[in-house]
């Protein structure tokens, strides 16, 4: 199948099948996975045109709602922490369209941004693992996500007709200062004024990649804020998908200014990946619950210095 936005042509089935496997993984981390679908179009399919940001943020639109669906349903959606990120997000995702097309339209210097972004994400998560083993070491108290995959290992072992709750999230502030809510016992206030300010230039960064934001948001939750994956998975996912439809407006918008650039998305090759994200992100919220949040974390984390690594190496031999 030929597609023409993109000037490729490969089978309708390896989009869909790509995007399953990738996105059941990265869902779990509140990641859509686009991060890694993005080298995929450009190092495998050889979609290098501007207009590969702009199909991945299709790709967004189709994939997440299944995701964060499940999200909602189970109670683990922080709904104050969802609006802050899109408020701040929201501009930077427009202004990073621009920057995108304004001076990153070679695909060689694009790589190379790109691979900054990936090994700052992946900096931040493998930092985390190492703080989060080294307190284990020293602490023996264990924390509301330690809690919470226990109770989850006890429900394997449980009658199905077993109607017992699992924990919810309870907000009990929301301000423009903070954001305070409960989990399993815990509390965790989150500064609001500080998460906007980051969401901002996140969004540039996300705009500019194809991303919308959340892939990069993600990991900062979890690394500067101290925050349960099993908590903003959902917040983030959801952010995601609102700048993503921002996104796609405006690169469509901005086409006919670019007439020697491809802008405008690839909708048909966008919605095969995003069929088949849509079906992995529910599957990865549903079976996120059963899994270590440090197996995620590492899931994430390699296939990030993959990526980082692949792209600096092909900007310093080219």
């Amino acid at each position: 199948m030929y597609f023409d936005t993109a000037g490729i042509e490969i089978n309708p089935l390896i989009p869909p099948l790509v995007s399953f496997a990738i996105s059941i993984f990265t869902s779990m981390g509140g990641v859509s996975g686009a991060f890694i679908i993005l080298p995929f179009q450009m190092s495998v399919l050889g979609f290098v045109s501007p207009a590969v940001s702009s199909t991945n943020q299709l790709y967004n639109i189709v994939a997440i709602p299944s995701g964060v669906w499940r999200y909602i349903k189970e109670g683990r959606m922080v709904w104050p922490l969802t609006w802050i990120v899109v408020v701040g997000t929201l501009p930077g995702v427009l202004l990073g369209a621009i920057v995108r097309l304004n001076y990153f339209t070679n695909p060689k210097n694009f790589k190379f941004f790109a691979a900054f972004v990936l090994f700052y994400m992946g900096y931040r998560l493998v930092s985390d693992l190492f703080k989060n083993l080294k307190n284990k070491n020293n602490n023996s108290a264990k924390s509301a996500e330690d809690r919470f995959q226990e109770l989850i290992k006890s429900y394997r072992t449980q009658e199905k007709n077993s109607e017992k709750p699992l924990p919810r999230i309870k907000v009990i502030k929301f301000s423009l200062k903070q954001i305070i809510y409960d989990f399993y016992g815990e509390r965790y206030d989150i500064p609001a004024l500080k998460i906007f300010t980051i969401s901002l230039v996140v969004g540039i960064v996300g705009g500019i990649y194809g991303i919308g934001g959340g892939a990069i948001m993600a990991p900062i939750y979890v690394a500067f804020f101290k925050l349960p994956i099993y908590t903003v998975a959902g917040a983030a996912l959801m952010g995601t998908f609102i700048t993503s439809i921002a996104g796609v407006v405006f690169y469509q918008i901005l086409a006919p200014f670019y007439p020697k650039l491809q802008v405008a998305p690839d909708y048909m090759l966008g919605f095969l990946f995003g069929i088949g994200g849509f079906l992995g992100m529910y599957c990865g919220a549903r079976l996120q619950k059963f899994m270590s949040a440090n197996f995620i974390k590492w899931v994430l984390a390699f296939c990030i210095f993959f990526l980082s690594t692949k792209y600096i190496l092909e900007f310093l031999h080219k």
